[in-house]
Formats: structure tokens, sequence, C-alpha cells
């Protein structure tokens, strides 16, 4: 399988064995990109408070929280927990231990959770982590995010950052002022992120009144909205954003890829939802259809029983009267009533029919009609 080895001065270097299509392909272009990654401190900044809120929204899940990224996921624990938590599996018992010993373990079984899952982490070592590295501790946490809340990601035919990306730019089409090109500057005037929302809960944004010129307003009316509406914990600052020529990409494709399992997941749920209705709706008209063969085949039944005993008789006519009418009976009989019954045990034979094909179609078991209400019993 291919891999994408990025070793940069001084940098994490993370190893991907792609699980899901495009993400190798994605770290070797952005290869040139990391090596200045964290030498800007306004991008470090922004990661750690990305990336801390990111940590949190699913520790809380657990009744946790960390405070501090470099020094919290330290003796492992955390680590651990923020593994077990997302992805709903159980890791190996940690060492309760307080030495130094112990730490370094508890870190390697959440790296070599980690590398489980496909994701080769080289040159982030354990050691690294137990002390605090705050290079190290960002990159490994990137490599979560990207793991378990991007690669899995997929739209139409693209998947991971390619995938978010061109959901972003499906669900932001309508806005005319909203073009997303990439997970940096297209986010900083704030009308994406409220065109996103507004696009799946217009009732919480008042769209038309947001101005371009205003992107500080923009960005806080969004993540106020997120954060109070849509369960999602604010991940930045509108004036971090703002004031930095290009935006950490990082840290807005976490915060972008929260709105997507936000909408994505609430959008599975009302897929299924009507999926659910369906199976109910063609159940239930199945079984007008045989409520409907029930009826017509007792009516049917019912007339023949009235109209045979009639036909049969036999008892002469006294008068010449009586004989006339009696044929004029047998020959409105002929012409007016049997007709319209012959076409009723037509019609019933096609319902029949059309109802054991939707039956099958819907693999449901065959209809049966009651005893005596057979087709081939109405004659």
């Amino acid at each position: 399988e291919a891999m994408v080895d990025y070793h940069t001065a001084g940098q994490p270097a993370y190893q991907y064995s792609g699980n899901g299509p495009g993400i190798g392909d994605y770290m070797a272009q952005e290869d040139d990109w990391d090596r200045d990654l964290l030498l800007d401190p306004a991008w470090e900044k922004q990661q750690r408070k990305t990336f801390t809120a990111w940590c949190n929204s699913h520790l809380r899940k657990a009744g946790t929280q960390i405070e501090n990224i470099d020094e919290d996921f330290r003796d492992g624990l955390k680590l651990m927990l923020l593994l077990e938590v997302i992805s709903g599996e159980r890791l190996p018992k940690p060492e309760r231990g307080k030495m130094r010993v112990h730490k370094i373990n508890n870190v390697n079984k959440a790296l070599d959770f980690i590398a489980s899952k496909g994701v080769k982490l080289v040159s982030i070592g354990a050691e690294e982590i137990v002390d605090g590295n705050a290079k190290m501790t960002l990159g490994m946490i990137w490599t979560i995010i990207l793991r378990f809340a991007i690669q899995d990601i997929s739209v139409e035919e693209t998947s991971a950052k390619e995938g978010l990306l061109l959901w972003c730019q499906r669900k932001t089409a309508p806005y005319k002022n909203v073009n997303v090109q990439n997970f940096h500057i297209s986010w900083k005037d704030g009308l994406a992120f409220n065109a996103l929302i507004h696009r799946h809960r217009p009732e919480l944004i008042e769209y038309d009144k947001l101005r371009k010129d205003d992107p500080v307003t923009n960005l806080n009316n969004a993540f106020e909205v997120a954060e109070k509406y849509l369960d999602i914990p604010k991940m930045l600052d509108a004036e971090d954003i703002v004031n930095t020529a290009r935006p950490d990409e990082k840290a807005i494709m976490t915060y972008v890829s929260s709105f997507y399992h936000a909408f994505s997941g609430a959008q599975k749920a009302e897929t299924a939802a009507n999926r659910i209705c369906k199976v109910l709706a063609v159940n239930q008209e199945n079984e007008h259809l045989m409520e409907d063969y029930e009826r017509l085949a007792s009516d049917l039944l019912e007339w023949i029983q009235r109209t045979i005993p009639w036909l049969e008789n036999r008892v002469p006519q006294k008068t010449m009267q009586e004989m006339q009418q009696k044929l004029e009976d047998f020959r409105d009989y002929r012409r007016v009533h049997k007709p319209p019954k012959v076409q009723e045990k037509c019609q019933l034979e096609i319902n029949f029919n059309t109802l054991q094909t939707k039956l099958r179609l819907s693999n449901r078991p065959a209809f049966m009609p009651s005893e005596g209400k057979m087709v081939s019993d109405i004659n």
C-alpha cells in the first residue's frame, strides 16, 4: 500500500497507510506547506484552541475535560479515554501508577490503538508526549482528528478532505457571496459558516442581514448559534481568524468537520426515518388492497348467490304476459346486470395478481384470501 512519510525540520512526521482513499495523497500534497506549520505562533494558538475544544466535545461524554492540551495528555489516561469515546471501542486497561514508565506505557497503548486504525505515527514517540512537547502533542491530536472525524467523510465520489470541501461547496452553492475553495481564507469573512447553518436551519440565522465587510460580527454570530443550538462548542475566536493573513487550515478543517457531523448525522437519521415511513406506507397500501379484494370478492359471491336461484327458477309462467316479462328480465340480466359483474371479476383477478407482485417485491408472504374467496371460487 502507498505510504507517505514526511519528515520535516523538527516537525512531527506522520505516515498514512490509507484505509480511506485520498488520505495518503492529501498528505503528500500538504508536504511543503507543513514545513512552516508550527513556526507561525498564530497557527499554533489556533490549533491549540480548536484541538482542545474538539477533544472536550468528546471527553465531556465521559464526564471529563482537558484544560491544557500539552499537560493533560501526559499521563496517557485522558488520551486513552478520548480514543475510547470517539471509536466506541475498548482499549487495554491503563496502568494507574504515577511513575514515568507507567505514563509512557499508557501513551504507547494509545499510539498502538491509533496505529491499528491504519495510521502510522512516524517520529511521534510516547516520550515526547509524556514530556509535554507541544508540537508533538498537537501533531498527534491532528492525526486523531484526521482519522476519526475526516477520513471517513464521503461525498459523491470523493472522500476525506476533498469530500468535506465538496460538501461545503454543495451546501453553500445557493449563496452568491460565498465561495469555498479551501479551508483557510475562504472562511475569513464568516459568511461560509453562516451559510452552512442557514442552509440546514434557516430559522437560526438572519442571513440577509450579514455584511461581507463585518467579519467579526459574522464569525461570532455563527459560532454563538452553533454553540447554543447545534451543540458545536466554540473552537476559535473571531479575532484570531480575522487577524491572521491565512487562518490555520487544520483548525478550520476541524471546526468545519464538526458542522458536517452535526448536519449529516441529522440527515442520516431523517433518511432512515423516511425509509421506515416508506416501508410502513407500502405495508399499509398492501393491507388496503387485501381489504379491497376481500370486499369485492364478497360482493360478487353474494350477487351470484342471489342470482342463481332466480336463473334456475323453472316454474312455468301462467300467462303470456308473465312469460314475456320473464324473457324481458332475462334479456336485462344478459345486457345490463351481468357485464359489469364479469368486468368486476376481471378486475378482481388483476388486483389479486398486482397485490401478489407487490408483496413479492417487498419480501412479504403471499396473500391468501379467506376460505371460499379465491378467484377460482367466483363463477
